[in-house]
């Protein structure tokens, strides 16, 4: 079996158990849902099957035990409990230890996992299930279609008459319409579709088991009717005769029958398979963002190239280049974006297992989910979110018997919103629980040494000291949290996205968490700035409008560093001194206003010199404790614009305007 092979099992078999936990899910709120049953049995035959095919004996051997206890919950002879539910769910990521460590020693934890199954199906027998009662006799109209090669790949369509057969009463019509004539048939080839009338008490999940090994490369088509009466006598026979026609002729006559090599007018029109999707390994992706990248880059020195020339042509040339490459990096762009339900979805387990670890009674709610954001955003913000929703299960959300002592429903909730907001997306951990002790937070950062006794901190620093290394309010380390580690993987992880926290709490109301997170990592549209001899790119997303600022102006906003607004005051910062250039101010300064989430500030600027395609370059390790800065870009004429962290420069012009607030 070649690696490719391998590597293509092991990605449908990981979607294959997400479906399957997906459904496990779904079916401890519906444990009466029958066509949940079906999906996670067919999951389960699925797993089994392909793994065997692709020489995963262990895995195959291991999952048939949990697709004979769904076989089970099928057929009515067990109910499908909690408690069965969740032994299927560890056996489900032991299927995946084995798909993914397929020569590792898990003889021992399967065994005890199988057990444990055991368990739950014996006692499950002793409940009475509770499905909705079988619909009575359907009669469906199914209509298949195998692909020309089902032959060569094994494919044996008697077998699966058989099984349609085994569901209920059949009546099946081969469809010969397509088979050509015998000097033009293929051996190896398949020309056949049939027409299957079924008379069963099986829905249509049933009949689409039949085909699930070749259902991806097949058409078809299963539709209920409605009046079988008038089928029975009717169409049947009608269906039955056409193609008997069309076999009355086999031979052809040998006066019109066509010489061999000539052109035959033949309807061998065969069902076309529309590529809907491709599926491309996420590291071609980056590598083609990084190919994109660099033509932005040459793109933008053609063009500076192109503005110093007085050579038309070469001026429609750069124009057109620019148009191109703007196109494709939007394109590129779109590539990488992928709904955050994709990133949602895996907390409902994470839910079901702290509920039963915790003893807490906990509610999951989503908004937001069609939300997009850049593929490697989402896949690192997996591990926040989990510390996020860990602390809030085990510290935030109180014990069933408190929470009703408090007025409160027994069932805790934990609410994980996303939005976009400019270049940002917002993803909010919304809990109902008791909200954060503030008085706790701050003994124990006077504890900690990382403020001094009774001195004076905002609301909003205060809650920020949850994220500080080592800090942990929790009376007692559990197996969830209190070791004050999850929080500050919070923090740098989201640091390291450029993005922002924000942490709202209110005393027996809950707590709110915000994570503000780039859309993207790779490109960004900028505007290039000067200050002094340097030249600098805000993000376009944050710029609101800009100002020139005079250097009368200058000069009488010297001491307070606001500019009016309409009617409003903004806090400015001079990047000139802030960056210590060393020069002195141009005449015409200009202010660009930029915000961060509801805060703003104005950056004061030596020169505007445009928008810029900026490809997002990380900062070295020498480097990467520069608060002010999120990154680097090459320029069109080689040099490097450094990249301004819009969220932490309006935090410190914020902190500038509090200290001048309380000078006054």
């Amino acid at each position: 079996m070649s690696d490719d092979a391998i590597a293509v099992f092991q990605v449908e078999a990981r979607e294959n158990l997400e479906l399957i936990e997906q459904g496990l899910l779904d079916l401890l709120d519906r444990p009466e849902d029958r066509d949940l049953v079906d999906a996670v049995f067919r999951g389960l035959h699925t797993l089994k099957g392909s793994g065997a095919m692709f020489g995963f004996d262990a895995l195959a051997a291991f999952t048939h035990h949990c697709e004979s206890a769904f076989e089970r919950v099928r057929k009515d002879e067990v109910a499908a409990t909690a408690d069965l539910v969740s032994a299927v769910l560890a056996a489900r990521d032991h299927m995946r230890r084995l798909m993914e460590d397929p020569s590792g020693d898990h003889a021992a934890a399967g065994d005890l996992l199988l057990a444990d199954l055991e368990r739950a199906v014996r006692e499950a027998e002793a409940i009475a299930p509770t499905f909705a009662a079988r619909p009575g006799m359907t009669t469906w109209r199914i209509r298949f279609d195998l692909p020309s090669n089902a032959f060569r790949n094994g494919v044996n369509p008697l077998a699966l008459l058989a099984e349609l057969r085994d569901l209920g009463e059949a009546s099946v019509v081969a469809d010969m319409s397509r088979v050509p004539p015998l000097n033009l048939i293929e051996p190896t080839d398949h020309y056949l579709a049939w027409d299957v009338l079924l008379t069963t008490d099986q829905g249509r999940a049933a009949i689409e088991d039949v085909f699930i090994f070749v259902m991806d490369d097949m058409t078809l088509e299963i539709e209920a009717v409605e009046d079988a009466a008038c089928i029975e006598g009717g169409e049947t026979e009608a269906a039955m005769v056409q193609p008997a026609a069309a076999l009355a002729d086999p031979m052809p006559n040998p006066a019109t029958a066509p010489a061999v090599g000539d052109p035959v007018d033949v309807d061998v029109a065969r069902p076309v398979r529309i590529a809907e999707s491709v599926r491309v390994p996420a590291d071609r992706l980056d590598e083609l963002m990084d190919r994109v990248g660099e033509l932005v880059i040459a793109q933008s020195r053609l063009g500076q190239i192109a503005h110093a020339s007085a050579d038309p042509l070469l001026r429609a040339v750069s124009e057109d280049i620019g148009r191109l490459s703007g196109e494709l990096r939007d394109t590129m762009m779109v590539l990488r974006m992928v709904p955050v339900a994709t990133l949602f979805g895996r907390f409902r387990r994470l839910i079901h297992d702290l509920a039963r670890e915790t003893g807490k009674a906990i509610e999951l709610s989503t908004d937001g989910e069609t939300t997009e954001i850049d593929k490697t955003v989402i896949e690192r913000l997996a591990d926040p979110l989990i510390h996020l929703i860990r602390n809030a299960a085990d510290h935030g959300l109180e014990q069933p018997e408190d929470r009703v002592a408090a007025g409160k429903t027994e069932t805790g909730s934990i609410c994980l919103s996303a939005h976009q907001s400019g270049g940002e997306v917002v993803i909010v951990i919304r809990d109902d629980g008791r909200g954060i002790d503030r008085e706790r937070v701050r003994a124990k950062a006077e504890a900690q040494g990382l403020i001094e006794p009774g001195a004076a901190i905002s609301d909003h620093d205060l809650l920020q000291m949850i994220f500080h290394p080592g800090f942990s309010t929790a009376q007692a380390v559990t197996n969830l949290s209190g070791r004050g580690v999850g929080m500050d993987v919070v923090k740098r992880t989201i640091d390291s996205l450029r993005g922002s926290i924000d942490v709202a709490s209110r005393p027996g109301e809950g707590s709110e968490v915000s994570l503000r997170i780039p859309l993207t990592l790779a490109i960004i549209d900028g505007l290039l700035v000067r200050v002094g001899q340097g030249r600098y790119v805000i993000p376009l997303s944050a710029v609101e409008e800009c100002l020139e600022l005079s250097l009368d102006e200058d000069r009488r906003s010297r001491g307070r560093s606001f500019i009016s607004l309409r009617d409003r005051l903004v806090p400015f910062l001079r990047l000139r001194e802030l960056f210590a250039t060393g020069t002195p101010p141009e005449l015409h300064q200009k202010v660009v206003v930029v915000s961060s989430g509801e805060e703003r500030i104005g950056l004061v600027v030596d020169q505007i010199i445009g928008d810029h395609q900026t490809v997002i370059k990380s900062m070295s390790k020498l480097h990467a404790s520069l608060s002010t800065f999120s990154g680097a870009t090459i320029l069109g004429d080689g040099g490097v614009a450094l990249i301004l962290d819009i969220a932490n420069l309006v935090a410190m012009g914020q902190e500038q305007e509090a200290q001048m607030r309380e000078a006054v």
